[in-house]
C-alpha cells in the first residue's frame, strides 16, 4: 500500500535540502519508511528482505520487541540527562565482561568518534604522533582515517593519500600506511620507524578481508616489542562475529579498540575501551594536564541506547545465539555459491559468514589493491538484479542476522538464482 508522498516526491524533497539528495550514507534513491524482523517498506510500499540491516547495528532485526519494551520503559523515565546513569554505567560493565582488552570504557556516540579518541589516546600515553594504518581500512571521518581509505591512485607505501577535501597536508606527515595481511612490510615499517609511532590501527576483518593466519598475532607481537599501542577498529566486528567481538574470534587481544554498532542495539552510541593504564589519560587527577586527554559529548552514555544495548547483549549471549547467525550465513554463501558455480562465472566469496560479500574475478582477494580485480560491472547487474527481487544489501557488502527466517533465506536462494542468470545472458 502506497503512502500518500511517492517516494519519487520524497526524493525531489530532499534533493532541495540536502546535498546531493542524500544523508552521505547509502543509494539516496532508497527512503525507507519502516522495518519489522528480517524487511524493510520503502515509501512505495515496496518490500525488501534487508541484508542492510542499518549498515550492521540490527542485528536482532528491526523492532525486535524485547528491545522496544526496554526502550519504551527508559522513555517514561527520561531520555538523556548529560549527567551519569546507572544504565550506562550497566552497559560499561557488561562491556568490560564481554570484550577481552575491555578494562575501562569511555562513550562516545559514533564509531568514528572512537576511533578518533583511540588514536589520541595513544598519542597521549606514547608520546609520539605517528599512527599506521593499513590501506582501504575505514576508521570514520577523522582526517587520520581519510588516509588511505579508498584511494583511486595507487602510489607507494607508505605514503598516505587524502580522500577527501579540507584535510590539511599536516596530517599526511603523520601517518603511514600499509598493505593489509602483509607481514614483512609491516614489520619492516614498524621497525624502521618504531620511536615515532604511536599506534597501529587494523580493522582485524578490513571491510570484508579476513587476516591471513598469523597477520593479527604478528602486528600483536611488534607493537609490544616496540611499546606501540595497538587499535582494533571493531565498530563492525564488536559483538558480530562473537560475543567477545573479533578479538575473541580470532584469538589476539588489542591494546585499545573502538566499538559502535550492535552495542546501541540502533541508537548511537559507540565507546572506546582498553587498558585501564591507556585509558587513565581520559582522568586528569591520574596523569595531569599535560596528559590529559579531553574528552565530553552531549549523548555519550544516553540512558536509551543504554538500555537498548544492555537488552540486545543480553539476547546475544543466550545459548546457540552466535551458532544460528553463523548458520545463517553458511546458509547464504552456499547459495552464492551455488548459483554463481552453475552459471560458470568466476568470483570470490570474501569474510566470514557473519558478514561477507561476491567479488567477481578468479584471482585472491589479500588487500585492498586485489580489490581492483572485481569485474564492476557484473557486480552492478548482480546488485541490480538482487534489488528488483526485493532484496536490500550495499553494494559491497551483506550482513547476515537472526531475524532472518526459512521463508527469507528461500526467498534470497530465489533472488540469487535470477541475478547469476542475469550474469549468463551478458
Amino acid at each position: 500500500m502506497k503512502t500518500s508522498i511517492s517516494q519519487q516526491d520524497w526524493r525531489a524533497r530532499a534533493a532541495e535540502v540536502l546535498p546531493a539528495a542524500g544523508f552521505g550514507n547509502f543509494d539516496p534513491g532508497v527512503v525507507i519508511r519502516e522495518g519489522k524482523g528480517a524487511h524493510v517498506w520503502d515509501e512505495d510500499g515496496n518490500e525488501f528482505i534487508d541484508y542492510l540491516i542499518g549498515s550492521g547495528p540490527m542485528i536482532l532485526g528491526h523492532g525486535h520487541p524485547e528491545v522496544l519494551e526496554a526502550v519504551q520503559e527508559q522513555l517514561s523515565k527520561g531520555m538523556t540527562f548529560f549527567t551519569n546513569n546507572a544504565r550506562g554505567i550497566e552497559l560499561a560493565e557488561a562491556l568490560v565482561e564481554a570484550v577481552p582488552c575491555a578494562e575501562q570504557v569511555r562513550y562516545v556516540s559514533t564509531g568514528g568518534e572512537a576511533d578518533m579518541y583511540a588514536m589520541r589516546l595513544a598519542r597521549a600515553f606514547t608520546g609520539r604522533d605517528k599512527v599506521l594504518k593499513f590501506e582501504g581500512g575505514y576508521h570514520g571521518m577523522s582526517g587520520e582515517a581519510l588516509m588511505s581509505l579508498a584511494p583511486k591512485n595507487l602510489v607507494n607505501f607508505p605514503q598516505a593519500v587524502p580522500d577527501s577535501a579540507g584535510i590539511p597536508e599536516s596530517v599526511r606527515d603523520g601517518m603511514l600506511i600499509a598493505p593489509f595481511n602483509d607481514v614483512d612490510f609491516a614489520k619492516s615499517l614498524i621497525e624502521e620507524h618504531a620511536d615515532e609511532i604511536a599506534c597501529v590501527i587494523v580493522e582485524p576483518l578490513q571491510r570484508l578481508i579476513p587476516p591471513e593466519p598469523g597477520f593479527l598475532q604478528a602486528l600483536r607481537d611488534l607493537t609490544q616489542k616496540h611499546g606501540i599501542v595497538l587499535i582494533f577498529d571493531e565498530v563492525v566486528t564488536g559483538f558480530r562475529f562473537a560475543y567477545g567481538g573479533a578479538q575473541e574470534y580470532y584469538g589476539v587481544v588489542p591494546d585499545l579498540c573502538a566499538l559502535g554498532k550492535i552495542m546501541g542495539g540502533g541508537f548511537p552510541l559507540a565507546a572506546v575501551v582498553g587498558r585501564s593504564e591507556i585509558m587513565a589519560h581520559f582522568d586528569k587527577a591520574i596523569v595531569g594536564e599535560k596528559g590529559f586527554t579531553f574528552q565530553i559529548g552531549t549523548l555519550s552514555g544516553n540512558p536509551v541506547a543504554s538500555v537498548a544495548g544492555l537488552k540486545t547483549l543480553e539476547i546475544l549471549k543466550r545459548p546457540g545465539t552466535y551458532d544460528e547467525l553463523r548458520k545463517n550465513g553458511e546458509r547464504l554463501m552456499a547459495s552464492f555459491k551455488k548459483h554463481l558455480d552453475r552459471v560458470g562465472v568466476a568470483h570470490q566469496l570474501v569474510g566470514e559468514p557473519m558478514l561477507f560479500d561476491v567479488v567477481f574475478t578468479d584471482q585472491p582477494i589479500r588487500n585492498y589493491r586485489d580489490m581492483f580485480n572485481n569485474d564492476a560491472a557484473k557486480s552492478k547487474i548482480f546488485n541490480e538484479s538482487l534489488r528488483a527481487s526485493g532484496i536490500l544489501k550495499p553494494d559491497s557488502k551483506l550482513y547476515a542476522h537472526l531475524a532472518l527466517t526459512e521463508e527469507d533465506l528461500e526467498a534470497t536462494d530465489r533472488a540469487l538464482e535470477k541475478a547469476a542468470n542475469a550474469l549468463q545472458q551478458q
